[in-house]
């Protein structure tokens, strides 16, 4: 065998073991990083339908405020079993908004409060059967709410108000801790 056949087999052999240790690196570490999604991480914060706000510095979930000018709460959601609804009444902030993602953190939808009715916060999120549903009989809590539909039955939502100066701090942090994210109780003849 020539020198050069020599230098290319050993050029082949070097790269499957290479290529065959980095895809076994790469299948070991996955679960490493797939407990570090934005989706765990806001499970992390505690329990379902409820907002948590997040400090200035990252806790042990690895979420915080990026920036100081913009508090930031979050919630985890399930609609599998009825529709979630939004809630959160404007005390006079000069901007919030709203950012629903599905657990894979795609962005189902967005709004802020020049674009809600009066700029206070409703949403509904719920999957297309129960959109039907409420829709028939509209009951009067959610007659002016903004209907998101989703056929992802998990995910979170990201709620974000604007304290431009320290005078706006405690309005938007008494914003975002009276902010709702409950099962909406509705009750029907047809379930969902």
């Amino acid at each position: 065998m020539s020198r050069f056949a020599l230098q290319l087999i050993l050029a082949v052999v070097v790269g499957l073991i290479g290529a065959a240790l980095l895809h076994l690196i790469i299948v070991l570490l996955l679960p490493e990083f797939s407990e570090k999604d934005a989706y765990t991480r806001v499970l992390a914060k505690g329990e379902m339908h409820r907002f948590y706000q997040l400090g200035s510095v990252a806790d042990r979930t690895g979420l915080g405020m990026d920036d100081p000018y913009l508090p930031v709460a979050v919630c985890a959601y399930d609609i599998s079993e009825g529709p979630v609804r939004l809630a959160a009444a404007n005390n006079g902030l000069p901007f919030w908004s709203l950012a629903v993602f599905d657990a894979s953190s795609n962005e189902i939808f967005s709004i802020n409060d020049r674009t809600s009715a009066g700029g206070a916060l409703n949403v509904v999120i719920a999957t297309p059967v129960q959109l039907t549903a409420l829709r028939r009989s509209l009951p009067e809590p959610v007659s002016q709410s903004i209907m998101v539909e989703t056929t992802a039955a998990q995910g979170y939502v990201v709620l974000r108000s604007l304290a431009p100066q320290p005078s706006y701090e405690e309005l938007a942090s008494q914003f975002l801790s009276e902010a709702s994210c409950a099962p909406f109780e509705w009750r029907s003849r047809s379930r969902f």
